[in-house]
């Protein structure tokens, strides 16, 4: 039996809430304070090298199988005029097109089957997290996603090997993602962080949640993550440009770290800083994420990550593609900074918002959080 979703997202809009329940939150800067962020760093970069009290599960590519890399390198495609009428959903001929060309201009290879086949082996057992939490006004978009699957599919992976993850069906609604919609064998999970509903409660549920309990190192909080993640072994990450009320921005970072957890509310405190990072640290993330897409259709700047602020959403019209969610986020951030000055709103600094986690992400050696030694190669076509 599923949860109460409503329920779960009021309580998802309360924890928004920057200044609701820090005092009944646990927090990792108990008596510390950001002091000791240095300290905690130098702790998780030892588990993210595998000194944790919890057994590896980190993700193994298949035998002979070596994934393309590219640190530090953004490819930006933009289309003019991409948006249906609406100004909504992108037109599928175009977002399939877009999606072709970041891919290619990533890879170097000729078409968007030769590019998937760079990240994904046809004996891979492939997750794809998709983010529909603003529901359908501003979820990752079906039209940039499905021809994604298709491709996985006519690059080799069965299609029963491939499972379309979100939080909560309402979210999975948001991206106008279908059981139907997907090809024939295809699967789609709804984790709700682990749950379902029991006669004396929510109680864990084995169907989403297999691992045991660990220590986030840094962050004095233990958590579990869901089960099509951690039992696939490669991971495509389709995330969002967007203003979160509590960590400033979200985007590729966050979307695997509080969208494949199962308390994510739990993470929140000290503007998710540097929990982050140190989430994705772990093996069991970092091990398994190839490639993360941000849906740049449109940038949220204000008000997220909810849809609460419709006046501060802009049309951008641009896909966004990497194999470094540091870089990806830099820039993405970058991007959400342009917007709220054209609005006349304030820095993420001066709201006292700005994503610390992803510089912090940078020094535990996720990516590249450098300005100055990202490459972002833009496209118009």
């Amino acid at each position: 039996m599923r949860i109460d979703e409503p329920s779960e997202t009021a309580r998802i809009e309360e924890s928004l809430t920057p200044e609701a329940g820090a005092a009944t939150r646990r927090t990792f800067l108990a008596a510390a304070g950001a002091m000791a962020i240095p300290l905690l760093l130098e702790k998780s970069a030892e588990a993210a090298g595998g000194a944790n009290e919890a057994p590896s599960l980190a993700a193994v590519p298949p035998d002979g199988f070596r994934p393309f890399q590219a640190p530090g390198k953004v490819v930006k495609v933009v289309k003019k005029d991409s948006l249906q009428a609406n100004q909504l959903y992108p037109k599928p001929e175009d977002a399939k097109a877009m999606l072709t060309r970041v891919m290619t201009e990533l890879t170097g290879k000729p078409d968007l089957v030769a590019s998937v086949k760079e990240f994904v082996h046809p004996k891979d057992k492939v997750l794809v997290k998709v983010n529909g939490i603003a529901r359908e006004n501003m979820g990752t978009n079906k039209e940039l996603v499905l021809p994604f699957i298709e491709a996985l599919i006519a690059a080799g992976v069965p299609a029963n090997q491939i499972t379309v993850l979100e939080q909560y069906s309402g979210f999975l609604a948001g991206t106008r993602i279908t059981p139907q919609s997907l090809p024939a064998g295809v699967q789609v999970a709804i984790h709700q962080n682990g749950k379902i509903k029991g006669p004396d409660g929510d109680k864990e549920n084995p169907a989403m949640v297999n691992m045991p309990e660990r220590l986030i190192p840094g962050t004095g909080t233990r958590t579990k993550f869901v089960r099509p993640l951690t039992e696939a072994t490669a991971a495509f990450n389709f995330a969002l440009v967007k203003d979160h009320s509590i960590c400033g921005f979200t985007g590729a970072l966050k979307n695997m770290t509080h969208g494949c957890s199962i308390n994510p509310h739990d993470f929140h405190v000290h503007n998710a800083s540097p929990q982050i990072a140190l989430m994705y640290a772990q093996d069991v993330i970092k091990s398994r994420v190839r490639l993360s897409i941000l849906d740049g259709y449109k940038v949220m700047a204000n008000g997220g990550p909810l849809w609460k602020m419709p006046q501060h959403v802009k049309p951008h019209e641009a896909v966004y593609a990497s194999t470094d969610p540091v870089a990806l986020d830099m820039i993405g951030w970058e991007v959400v900074e342009k917007y709220r000055a054209e609005l006349g709103l304030k820095t993420l600094t001066d709201d006292k918002r700005a994503p610390v986690y992803i510089k912090t992400a940078g020094e535990l050696g996720l990516g590249v959080a450098d300005r100055a030694r990202i490459q972002l190669k833009e496209v118009t076509i």
